[in-house]
This record gives C-alpha cells, sequence and structure tokens, in this order.
C-alpha cells in the first residue's frame, strides 16, 4: 500500500513525531510530506487534502484521509495486524488504548508550558505546580501499565506499541525541559532517546529548516540529555553501503566515514544555512 504522510517541523512538532513514529517503527512506509510550521497557517496549507486541517494526516491510496494520531494508529493496526502496533494480548492492548486516550486528551499543563523543541536543552525550566502534577501522572500510569505488562522490555507493556509511539514526544518535553520524575520514569524517557528511530526524528529536526523563535524559552540551556553524537566525518570518495540517503530517500551525493564503516547521504535535505558545509553534515547524521 502506499501511503502519504503529512507532517510538521521535525523539531518542533509532536503531533507528526507520533504519526511518524506510527509507520516507521512498525515497518510500514509512507511518503513524508513537509507542511512547515514557519508559514504558521497549516490550515490554509492543507486546504487542498479533503478535510484535513491538522498534521500528521494520513492519505491511503484508496483515498482516505486521515487526520488524528489515533484513528491514524487504529487505521494502520486494522490495515496492517502483523505490525504490532498494538499489544496482541487484550489486556494488554485495553491498557495500551486507554493511555493514548488520555494522552490525546490530557496533560494540557506540560503541553502548552512546554513545547516540544528539539532543537535545544534547558537546565532549569522552573516547571510550574500544574506541569508537576501532569508528571505526577506520568509517573502513576507509567508505573502501573510496566506492572502489567506480560513480556519483558523497556516499553510500557514489554514491547513497542502504538502508546509509546504517543508517549515519544512526552520523552522529549522532559528530556528537553530536564524535567523531574522518579527514576523508574527516567528510566523510560532514555528508552525513547535513544530508540534509533527517535534519533532518526531529531537528527532530522537538527538539520531540517529554520529555528522558529516562538518555540524558544528564556532559560539556561545545556546539552541533550540522550546519547551524543557518534565520531565521524566527511570523506571524497568511498562505497557507501546504503543505497539511498537514510532520511530523505534520495540519491546518495555525499559519503561520510563512521565507526570504520562509510554511509552516504544527499545534499538537499541538509537545507539549514547552520549547516550548510558539508563538514557538519556527519556531525547529525551520527545521532542515528
Amino acid at each position: 500500500m502506499g501511503y502519504d504522510l503529512y507532517i510538521g517541523d521535525y523539531a518542533y512538532s509532536s503531533w507528526s513525531l507520533r504519526g511518524w513514529l506510527l509507520v516507521n517503527r512498525f515497518g510500514l512506509s509512507a511518503r513524508s510530506k513537509m507542511v512547515p510550521f514557519v508559514e504558521r497557517d497549516v490550515a490554509r496549507q492543507m486546504a487542498d487534502i479533503g478535510a484535513a486541517r491538522t498534521v500528521p494526516t494520513l492519505v491511503t491510496d484508496d483515498g482516505a484521509v486521515i487526520s488524528e494520531s489515533a484513528a491514524i494508529a487504529e487505521e494502520l493496526a486494522t490495515r496492517h495486524p502483523e505490525a504490532g502496533i498494538w499489544a496482541a494480548d487484550p489486556r494488554a492492548r485495553a491498557i495500551a488504548r486507554t493511555l493514548v486516550a488520555e494522552m490525546a486528551t490530557g496533560f494540557t499543563a506540560l503541553r502548552s508550558e512546554c513545547p516540544m523543541n528539539l532543537r535545544v536543552c534547558y537546565r532549569d525550566s522552573a516547571p510550574s505546580d500544574e506541569v508537576r502534577a501532569d508528571l505526577a501522572r506520568l509517573e502513576t500510569i507509567w508505573a502501573y501499565a510496566r506492572a502489567q505488562r506480560t513480556t519483558d522490555g523497556p516499553w510500557l507493556l514489554g514491547e513497542y506499541s502504538a502508546a509509546d509511539a504517543f508517549f515519544a514526544p512526552v520523552a522529549a518535553r522532559i528530556a528537553g525541559y530536564s524535567l523531574p520524575v522518579a527514576k523508574d520514569a527516567a528510566a523510560y524517557v532514555a528508552a525513547h532517546l535513544t530508540d534509533p528511530a527517535f534519533r532518526r526524528w531529531r537528527a532530522m529536526g537538527l538539520v531540517h529548516g529554520p529555528d522558529l523563535p516562538w518555540y524558544r524559552k528564556d532559560y539556561p540551556t545545556r546539552d541533550w540529555n540522550g546519547p551524543a553524537p557518534r565520531a565521524a566525518k566527511a570523506i571524497a570518495t568511498g562505497t557507501p553501503e546504503n543505497e539511498a540517503c537514510p532520511y530523505s530517500g534520495k540519491a546518495i551525493t555525499h559519503v561520510m566515514q563512521m565507526d570504520g564503516r562509510i554511509f552516504g547521504f544527499c545534499n538537499p535535505f541538509c537545507r539549514n544555512k547552520t549547516v550548510a558545509d558539508p563538514e557538519a553534515w556527519p556531525a547529525f547524521m551520527a545521532l542515528v
């Protein structure tokens, strides 16, 4: 099946991250269509896509337009039951669906006071009492889910499910704003930060599009809480292991060396003027 997935800016669009993970984390594929936030009016940019007004929006090859992340999860699970988007165990599946529903409608203080911004990490964001209450609720429901799991693993119900895709941007907020959470919750956040799919999304967020000043906060900054980029360098020639750019899917135009291996990527993806020098690109590519 062929899908088009309309997403907002990688660095800032938390709901787009959820939609992208629902496709990429479960071995599905879709052509990503960017709706840049720099133009602000997302609904206007999507005026020709059925009744869509928000990102993410998934358009199927049979013309269905799905504009809510929870609906995308359900439809993909229906069309691809083998993908494991929901847990096979009925009890675990029920818990996951409950968690997704609460995430979609709750945690308003955390979401409004700490907008996702994958380009910066704050040392002290002075969370309000309302944000701390949201964090306490997260600790409660995460602990409950992990206590009920029937398989081992770092995720809420053992194996990765739609519930984890929905909480990935929450993990990004907790890490990006250095928010205080208990040990078990911090371990769950760390699982997201080290997840290859999440790291790939964040790497794209670092190199794609301009900084959007309305997402910035006046807090002291620090280094990113997740894994540091691996050492890499641009090289003039070499035979890459991959056949297409892992970020854009386009033809390879440049190569880099990392850990004794050679990988290729494309020039057009790295448009941000802050990484215009090819020598800077491997630092971002090495995040994955």
